[in-house]
């Protein structure tokens, strides 16, 4: 077996990334609640005069909020493997610019766009709106400062739509090829 052979073998059983597991953000972002109903339960103060959440309530909220960073990752290195698509932002890129203070506020309008390009040119008819996905983000966001569990949750649900937007159009696409074939005569 030659070096060639085996990097074409290991292509071959290499398969293609899989969407993120969206429903564990919902896990999260409910353990979250349960959380904050617990720090309230024990910390009645913090309700009339907020302060420094309990360690166990600020952990598990930044794991969520990881996590969604790692499924909006996930989602552009599914997007970066599509065949005959050239997606134009990199994972990285993806992720990092939500740390960008201001262009942040820009950014989550933008790779829905760009996730909205892939979506709607693959599919007969448009179905993803990607200023909605936007607004859903920014009010999650918000809503995030003030309720960091309802928020976590709420982040979840545009994600949820952009996931199901994108199976719909990849399954167009493998669907594709076969109805483009000549009916037998």
């Amino acid at each position: 077996m030659t070096p060639s052979d085996a990097d074409s073998s290991q292509t071959n059983n290499r398969q293609s990334p899989q969407l993120p597991i969206i429903w564990i953000g919902y896990i999260l972002g409910a353990a979250t609640v349960i959380a904050e109903y617990i720090a309230l339960s024990f910390h009645p103060e913090l309700e009339q005069q907020g302060g420094i959440p309990p360690l166990y309530l600020f952990l598990i909220s930044f794991i969520g909020g990881v996590y969604w960073l790692t499924c909006i990752h996930r989602i552009h290195v599914v997007l970066t493997n599509v065949p005959n698509w050239k997606h134009p932002i990199s994972p990285a890129r993806a992720v990092g610019f939500h740390f960008l203070p201001f262009y942040q506020f820009y950014w989550i309008f933008k790779w829905p766009k760009e996730i909205a390009n892939f979506v709607n040119s693959r599919l007969p008819q448009p179905i993803m709106k990607p200023v909605a996905v936007g607004l859903a983000i920014l009010a999650a966001l918000v809503l995030r400062l003030f309720d960091p569990g309802f928020g976590l949750i709420l982040l979840f649900i545009p994600l949820s739509y952009v996931s199901e937007c994108i199976r719909r159009a990849m399954a167009t696409a493998r669907q594709r090829p076969a109805d483009d074939s000549p009916a037998p005569t």
